[in-house]
């Protein structure tokens, strides 16, 4: 208010100099800021990724619900109808949409953060891939921004290659909100979409399956680099009939953008957790980022820290219809092998001392 007052009577007083100064007083307006624009932009950007990833199919159901008592049922009618036209699209990999994928509000999404892709090889158009995404963290920030949309430029460093992020299949049995995962390639986590994707969409797929799943991020926390991977081998066991060449992926600072609270094993707290992901396939965290207007309070928003997403060397796959226990396990060793150098290599490029281990569990 004080500076409008001077810059009011600056220009009051008539002369030239005093008009100019006035005008510059005017654009040092802190809500003219454009930097701040663009941090709250990025602040909003994010904040409705995660209202979406928390509450938006539960609101959209009851709301279509409710519109079923209103003058208006007709609408909510024809959409059930047409939904049951349309159940079986996500299986074969939904309905992607580029001008989606490319909206600006993804790229404030990046920045925030913010999310860099590193790619380190290239990958053949002729071939179909698996990549593993590890870890998992809580919401799966980096593998989201990377492979759903475009914002890190995944087509281009990728040219000729479909990435599809498969997640619950849960998330496409509620209404409205199927929509929008679909249209930036998010599909199903179950076989018969991912042999749907390898065996009758051509080829240049890259199914990225977060391997570790609920499992792993029971145990995401800030300044640990541990993945679920020892006895995960079913991504093999998809990849090796359909001869899909596996790609091992380490996202670096996943882990440090939420805090949560860790249950023991044997508590009653990780009990809870085990029933809900062995039943429903989600694991629920009690967790918390920074607040909407303060970093130094709790809230929903994940915490400004870099995540960096680094892109390995391709496992060359054989195709074997019926693979054998031995098959499975010698590609999954190479996997983890693979992985573990992958980790090895750019680690202290993003921070880390030469000393950390990643664990695998």
């Amino acid at each position: 208010m004080k500076t409008l007052i001077a810059a009011y009577s600056g220009v009051l007083r008539g002369t030239g100099s005093s008009i100019l100064s006035a005008l510059q007083d005017l654009f040092s307006i802190t809500w003219l800021n454009r930097s701040q624009v663009e941090k709250q932009l990025q602040v909003i950007s994010v904040l409705q990724w995660v209202l979406t990833f928390l509450v938006m199919g539960v609101s959209c159901s009851a709301i279509l619900l409710y519109t079923f008592c209103t003058d208006c049922w007709l609408i909510a009618v024809l959409y059930f109808t047409w939904l049951l036209f349309d159940w079986n699209t996500p299986k074969k990999g939904g309905r992607r949409s580029q001008w989606v994928r490319n909206w600006a509000m993804w790229r404030y999404f990046r920045d925030y953060f913010p999310i860099q892709l590193v790619k380190t090889h290239n990958l053949l158009t002729t071939r179909n891939y698996i990549f593993g995404y590890h870890p998992h963290g809580i919401m799966g920030l980096g593998a989201f921004c990377n492979f759903s949309t475009e914002a890190t430029e995944v087509s281009k460093k990728f040219p000729g290659i479909r990435p599809y992020l498969p997640t619950l299949a849960g998330n496409f049995r509620m209404p409205v909100l199927r929509e929008y995962p679909m249209s930036g390639g998010i599909c199903p986590v179950n076989q018969d979409t991912i042999d749907y994707l390898l065996s009758k969409n051509g080829s240049g797929n890259a199914i990225i399956i977060v391997v570790g799943g609920a499992a792993e991020s029971l145990s995401s926390m800030p300044g640990k680099n541990a993945v679920t991977l020892r006895h995960r081998k079913g991504f093999v066991k998809l990849a090796l009939p359909h001869g899909a060449d596996l790609v091992p992926i380490y996202s670096f600072g996943e882990n440090e953008v939420y805090k949560q609270v860790i249950f023991e094993e044997g508590s009653w707290g990780r009990w809870v957790q085990k029933k809900f992901q062995k039943y429903i396939g989600f694991a629920p965290c009690i967790f918390h980022g920074r607040g909407l207007f303060s970093s130094d309070t709790w809230g929903l928003l994940p915490y400004p820290k870099p995540i960096t997403t680094v892109v390995g060397e391709p496992i060359t796959i054989p195709k074997l219809e019926h693979p054998t226990q031995q098959d499975i396990d010698l590609y999954h060793a190479m996997y983890m092998e693979a992985l573990v150098n992958l980790f090895d290599r750019h680690k202290t490029k993003f921070g880390l001392p030469e000393t950390e281990v990643l664990e695998v569990t």
